[in-house]
């Protein structure tokens, strides 16, 4: 159970981390230095599954993407195929509930910049994309990498989304907050104890790369 978990929940929270590292720091760009009509009502509905409690945003997803859902429903009268209790699923719950705090942390990191900086780029000719990966992405680095390292870290720990829209399938979409569960109930108290340490020892491992990634530099 725990090597199968344990490469589940590496491919669901790499991939997850991979589109919401991409997907935030975009969402982050755009409410950190774009004004349009319901800015903050965008960054309500993207903070909301911070504050919700994880199964209601679960349900969501189904109402969503479920064989009879919104989008759902087509998908399958297309393909035949549903994403429910698919890894695919796992991935998706784990990337919505970790999108929040990657636009978060993008969001704060790009706003810190001083906008002569991109000025100056663009007085010297650079347009707006060359600027972004030559100028603002470099000095925002730090609070995205954090943000990054964060956005991993609750993907990891996801449960509740997780749970249900990919249900909890051994080998196939049980992840390993999945499995402690599943060893707990079920009285395996060992398999249970060797997943909550591995990790507490991840958890730990983020905080204090966060905490390094997001320490003022010292003036030289």
């Amino acid at each position: 159970m725990i090597w199968s978990a344990f490469k589940i929940s590496l491919l669901v929270v790499s991939l997850a981390t991979v589109v919401v590292s991409i997907a935030g720091t975009a969402l982050g760009f755009l409410l950190a230095r774009r004004e349009f009509p319901g800015k903050e009502l965008c960054d309500s509905l993207v903070t909301l599954p911070m504050v919700l409690p994880p199964t209601v945003t679960g349900y969501y997803l189904i109402l969503l993407l479920g064989r009879r859902g919104l989008v759902g429903r087509y998908l399958f009268a297309l393909t035949g195929w549903t994403v429910a209790f698919t890894w695919e699923a796992a991935m998706i719950a784990a990337g919505v509930m970790a999108l929040p705090l990657m636009v978060k942390s993008a969001r704060a990191a790009l706003e810190t910049i001083d906008p002569r900086y991109e000025l100056v780029s663009f007085s010297l000719g650079k347009g707006e994309i060359e600027t972004f990966f030559r100028v603002t992405l470099p000095l925002a680095s730090r609070g995205i990498l954090a943000g990054v390292v964060l956005s991993f870290a609750r993907a990891l720990g996801e449960f509740g989304a997780t749970l249900m829209l990919a249900g909890n399938i051994r080998g196939k979409t049980q992840t390993m907050p999945l499995a402690i569960y599943e060893a707990f109930i079920s009285g395996e108290d060992h398999t249970a104890q060797a997943l909550a340490v591995i990790l507490t020892l991840a958890s730990i491992a983020v905080i204090y790369l966060t905490n390094v990634l997001t320490r003022p530099k010292k003036a030289q």
